[in-house]
């Protein structure tokens, strides 16, 4: 273990909002070791930027991991030329030019059917209702599962997502996981004939086109459903809740003076939906006097450094007029996320503008409830219109 400073947490409470102590961790010490989390913190926004990028140090490559032993090692879990390989071989379902005239188009025709059966309505859960669907259903297409409902993709996302922050070691988390990895290699087992007889841009497909292996095609696929359901799902509530709480930034949204991208942009800096990912300590290693030590486990805190003091000018508030530009939402080392361009597509040119425009009346019907601190989003949102 590092010999960094102890700093003790109420797991509970920072899966509440981990917010409070994130502030005291980073006035506390940049480098510090939780051991309810049974490992060492990196919390402030310069530190992971540079150090995400030493992979030499601070490796993916994690075989005990969580994500490597429930889903397989994804190219999320490799470095350097691994990664980039198979980086390489998904890139033509991820594309800018894929996402602008294959994905966008599919988009807006779920997200349009969806508004149409909730439309005689007067309200409903936005969480469950529409984001989680609409989200499911962009990913059902880019993932090629398209024999999987949007129902399906989102309980074994978060089945695997409770899996890989299982650190506790639950038994029941870890069979639940298990139980959603085997439904994904269904699904996958049912598409591969159709999707190997006509060929198209989605990843399952792609992958299979490059010629890699079954088990590198599958842990790719498993990876982006664990990452590509829940964020954007928790993205377009949360950003819909953030908006609807400031109503002047609402207005100035609807009326061109701010983007939709903006305003998710935005979001995504203040609630982190993607909180922290580990890394595996591969040699020893010296930071703001703290000696971290071979095998050590260590979590870039994405959440606290999108918040830091140091850096932005208004740091705990929702305010879509601050600098933003060091944001490190989707990573900032060679494993930013490869589906950034399809999110921002998906929320800030579809979800968010279609949703207003289909129900500018939208308002909040009760409070959201929100959790987690590895992945954080709104649990449930009751809204109502009309």
């Amino acid at each position: 273990m590092s010999d960094a400073p102890v700093y003790e947490i109420d797991p509970a409470a920072f899966w509440a909002d981990p917010y409070p102590d994130l502030k005291r961790m980073r006035a506390q010490g940049p480098v510090l070791r939780v051991p309810q989390l049974g490992a060492t913190l990196l919390t402030r926004r310069d530190d992971i930027f540079v150090n995400e990028k030493k992979i030499e140090v601070f490796s993916s490559d994690q075989p005990e991991g969580l994500m490597t032993v429930l889903m397989g090692q994804n190219m999320m879990r490799k470095d350097g030329a691994a990664h980039m390989a198979e980086r390489k071989a998904i890139f033509p379902t991820v594309s800018p030019k894929t996402v602008k005239q294959v994905w966008t188009d599919q988009f807006r025709s779920h997200t349009a059917r969806i508004l149409d059966d909730l439309a005689p309505r007067d309200a409903c859960d936005l969480v469950a209702d529409y984001a989680m669907p609409v989200s499911g259903e962009a990913l059902k297409c880019i993932t090629g599962l398209t024999n999987m409902t949007a129902h399906e993709m989102n309980r074994v996302s978060q089945g695997m997502i409770d899996g890989c922050a299982n650190y506790a070691g639950d038994p029941a988390i870890e069979a639940n996981c298990h139980d959603c990895t085997a439904s994904i290699d269904r699904h996958i087992d049912g598409m591969i004939p159709v999707l190997d007889a006509e060929p198209n841009h989605s990843l399952l497909s792609v992958q299979r086109q490059a010629g890699l292996l079954d088990d590198q095609v599958r842990a790719n696929v498993k990876l982006a459903i664990s990452g590509g359901q829940n964020e954007p799902r928790d993205a377009i509530a949360g950003t819909i809740w953030a908006l609807l709480t400031h109503p002047d930034q609402l207005q100035q949204v609807k009326a061109g003076q701010v983007g939709w991208l903006r305003a998710f942009e935005e979001y995504a800096r203040w609630i982190s939906p993607i909180g922290m990912s580990p890394r595996r300590v591969a040699q020893r290693y010296e930071l703001h006097g703290v000696t971290l030590e071979p095998e050590d486990r260590v979590f870039l805190m994405f959440g606290s450094g999108n918040r830091d003091e140091d850096v932005f000018a208004n740091p705990d508030a929702f305010d879509t007029g601050q600098d933003i530009s060091a944001s490190i939402s989707f990573g900032a080392g060679p494993h930013f996320c490869a589906g950034a361009w399809a999110s921002k597509a998906l929320i800030g040119e579809v979800a968010l503008p279609m949703l207003f425009e289909r129900f500018p009346d939208l308002r909040l019907a009760g409070p959201a409830r929100f959790g987690g601190w590895a992945f954080r989003g709104p649990l449930s949102m009751p809204v109502g219109w009309g």
